[in-house]
């Protein structure tokens, strides 16, 4: 158990890097748009999945894991995008 322990919190570990990866692109978009109603998008949003559901199909991942883990993953995504698209918009920035 303790090997198994192991390799799930190594897992963890690169999973917060990468997820530390894709905020960074959270932010740059948040600076590209213009407009703040572009931030939440909501084909984007099922372009997403889609995809996500199909790698996790070929990575042998269960769909309902992945779909909704996704969807708590973009959800939280864009409220942190649109948190940084007010601040740098704000007077103070």
């Amino acid at each position: 158990m303790a090997d198994v322990r192991q390799g799930v919190d190594a897992l963890d570990r690169a999973l917060v890097t990468l997820l530390a990866e894709r905020q960074r692109y959270m932010d740059a978009a948040a600076r590209i748009k213009t407009e703040r109603g572009a931030v939440r998008d909501e084909a984007r949003i099922e372009d997403v999945v889609a995809k996500v559901k199909a790698a996790a199909r070929a990575a042998g991942l269960s769909e309902a894991i992945a779909e909704p883990v996704w969807r708590l993953l973009i959800e939280r995504c864009i409220a942190h995008e649109f948190e940084v698209w007010d601040r740098t918009r704000s007077p103070a920035a």
